[in-house]
């Protein structure tokens, strides 16, 4: 998974990066995703890369060519002819750093970025080189047209003392994780800094997306760490990155090869919706079976309790025929109903309104059927998973060689399933994207309760004991 698609860039985005721990990594890895590098120079898509307070000059050699710019006749003069490949834009070079724009200057490179269609990314922090820091009363200095801000925490840090040799501004850092200086940093603590108004979320504009890299997740255990504070992070954020952004290295191989160790997307973690399919009228049952009862309580009730264990957010109920009867099995429970009054023309009525009933920041949809209670909790964790690994289009089980459910459809698949007519679902994507199918051996996952008889061979399987 490249960078970009983790944070699921526009062609053309304005980015700011705040934080530490590898702000310049993250900027240079993006600006290469964005212009790839070919064997034609001129054919490098023309990416503008600044910041807001220094680069060091050691970092100029990560660009394409560096263009001093300390007025907005000198920015006018190379706009003409803008070189191809990964632009730098700083001012004066002074004791080994290069000075940011100013905010008049900056709002010139925007207009210019807008004007030719070009990616903008700045770097609004400094960190002084340190795996983590707190903005002091002047940082960080985000532009208010930034579209997308990206904070970065360097996981280097954990385990160590909250001193100035691993933190940034140690007595901030300390006050905002509820600490004293010298105290252990913990993983706790640097998602409390995260969280907080003075601290990664500090302003960040309204209007932006806003994203945190978990960079220097080296090992197994920082790993862990990680992705424990990752649903809390994800409270405030609109995606939880866990990468691996160091310098590539190079490794050998058991049989002599010498490889490139790249830098790695570990997790992409984002909201993932659920929508259960519940409206329909049941007619080859006779009755709802939304509402027949397993283990004490109606099908409904067990499969939205699955959704809701499982961390999906918001659940999306849709309901149609017997409405009002469902949604009281339904009671006290923390989910959306939906009514929809339409659902006499099909599934797909039913998959349109739950889409835009989701959120702007969801990143997948996971569909479950109200007649398969039965859905192991093991399993939507799978599914899950892949989807923080991958990003796939689709994840879907795959049992016995057959298509089974619930299955998962990336927000790169919505505007497909708005497209759907009549009593068609999700399956008549399937032919349009690559899936990614997770095995699973239990056939009986494949049953559907349709009828009285399905309904009996449902309880002689898994029983109605509570």
């Amino acid at each position: 998974m490249r960078l970009i698609d983790a944070l699921r860039l526009s062609h053309n985005p304005i980015l700011a990066f705040t934080g530490s721990g590898g702000k310049t990594t993250a900027i240079f890895t993006i600006a290469r995703e964005l212009s790839p590098q070919g064997e034609i120079p001129e054919k490098k898509k023309t990416v503008l890369v600044t910041t807001t307070t220094h680069f060091g000059s050691w970092q100029v050699d990560q660009a394409d060519c560096y263009l001093k710019i300390k007025t907005k006749s000198d920015l006018d003069k190379y706009a003409a002819d803008m070189p191809a490949g990964i632009i730098l834009l700083a001012g004066e070079e002074s004791g080994n750093r290069l000075s940011g724009l100013p905010f008049e200057i900056l709002d010139e490179v925007r207009k210019l970025a807008e004007e030719k269609e070009l990616p903008l990314l700045i770097e609004a922090d400094g960190s002084a080189n340190r795996p983590l820091k707190a903005p002091a009363s002047h940082e960080p200095a985000i532009p208010e047209f930034a579209d997308h801000v990206i904070v970065v925490a360097g996981l280097l840090g954990l385990g160590k003392p909250i001193t100035n040799e691993w933190v940034h501004r140690p007595e901030i850092f300390a006050e905002l994780a509820g600490k004293n200086l010298g105290d252990e940093i913990t993983m706790d603590a640097v998602a409390k800094v995260l969280l907080n108004n003075a601290g990664g979320l500090k302003n960040i504009p309204k209007t932006a997306r806003s994203t945190v890299i978990l960079n220097q997740a080296d090992g197994d255990e920082l790993l862990k760490l990680a992705y424990s504070v990752s649903s809390v992070l994800l409270q405030e954020y609109w995606a939880i990155i866990i990468a691996s952004l160091g310098k590539q290295k190079e490794v050998i191989t058991q049989d002599g090869r010498n490889l490139i160790e790249p830098r790695k997307i570990h997790f992409c973690i984002e909201r993932i919706g659920g929508i259960i399919l519940a409206a329909g009228a049941s007619n080859r049952f006779g009755k709802p079976k939304q509402l027949l009862e397993w283990k004490g309580q109606p099908f409904i009730r067990h499969v939205v309790n699955q959704a809701l264990d499982a961390g999906i957010s918001p659940v999306i109920v849709m309901l149609g025929s017997s409405a009002e009867e469902i949604r009281k099995a339904l009671n006290n429970l923390p989910v959306r109903i939906v009514i929809n009054t339409e659902w006499t023309s099909g599934l797909s009525s039913s998959i349109h309104k739950g889409i835009a009933g989701l959120p702007e920041e969801t990143g997948a949809v996971l569909f479950l059927q109200a007649d398969q209670p039965q859905t192991p909790m093991p399993l939507i964790h799978r599914l899950i998973d892949a989807h923080h690994t991958t990003l796939s289009p689709i994840i879907a089980p795959q049992i016995g060689g057959q298509r089974g459910t619930p299955v998962i459809f990336d927000r790169k698949t919505f505007k497909d399933l708005l497209t759907l007519e009549g009593d068609t679902g999700g399956r008549n994507l399937f032919m349009n994207y690559p899936i990614h199918w997770i095995p699973w051996i239990d056939r009986n996952q494949l049953l559907d309760v349709d009828t009285p008889e399905d309904y009996q061979k449902f309880l002689e399987i898994y029983g109605d004991n509570a």
